[in-house]
């Protein structure tokens, strides 16, 4: 594939992110909790969890660090899981007759959508993942365009390594956690996200 056309996949996969990861449930987030929509609410609360490791992903990638590839595939992955693993919820925003609803359920579409086409086009590049830095040629350093351009916007003046640290930490809690609830939680849960 072209490196230019690579390039404007790379940001367009990040634009869209944006607007479906964080900008749209950030927007629905506080209309639910002013609202009153509880179960919207506690699916983006539980959304919200998972989908902080997008954001450990783009810290990794500013540090230009290859496990980003894999942690991208793996948040892209979770978020969709996320969105339609929980029967109490599904349930319970089923029933619901609240206006954001309709929107919640389109997003939800929507972010799924986005979802598996990410992990599919990251996949294709996941062997940048177990590159040496020193063979990574000129088409996996496209991936890290974007984050270091959020990196030069959010944190300027900030040692790339110091941001790569925060998301190798962050990374680290996350799969922690990630293994702490997979033993321990969902096996007394199950499918039902919050008992009354």
């Amino acid at each position: 594939m072209d490196a230019t056309l690579i390039r404007q996949l790379v940001w367009l996969d990040y634009r869209l992110a944006l607007v479906f990861i964080a900008l749209i449930p950030f927007g629905m987030s506080i209309w639910a909790f002013r609202g009153g929509n509880e179960a919207i609410k506690r699916s983006l609360l539980l959304y919200w969890r998972v989908a902080s490791l997008v954001l450990i992903t783009i810290y990794l990638a500013i540090g230009s660090l290859g496990i980003s590839f894999i942690s991208g595939i793996v948040a892209a992955l979770l978020i969709v899981l996320a969105l339609w693993f929980w029967q109490d919820l599904n349930e319970d925003i089923a029933a619901s007759r609240n206006g954001l609803k309709s929107i919640y359920l389109g997003w939800r579409w929507a972010t799924t959508i986005y979802c598996l086409l990410s992990a599919v086009f990251r996949l294709l590049f996941s062997n940048c993942a177990f590159v040496k830095i020193e063979q990574i040629g000129d088409i996996c350093p496209i991936w890290f365009e974007p984050p270091l351009s959020f990196s030069n916007l959010f944190h300027n003046g900030v040692p790339v390594e110091n941001l790569a640290f925060i998301g190798a930490v962050g990374g680290i809690v996350y799969v922690l956690y990630l293994f702490f609830f997979l033993a321990f939680s969902l096996p007394k849960t199950g499918r039902i996200a919050f008992r009354d």
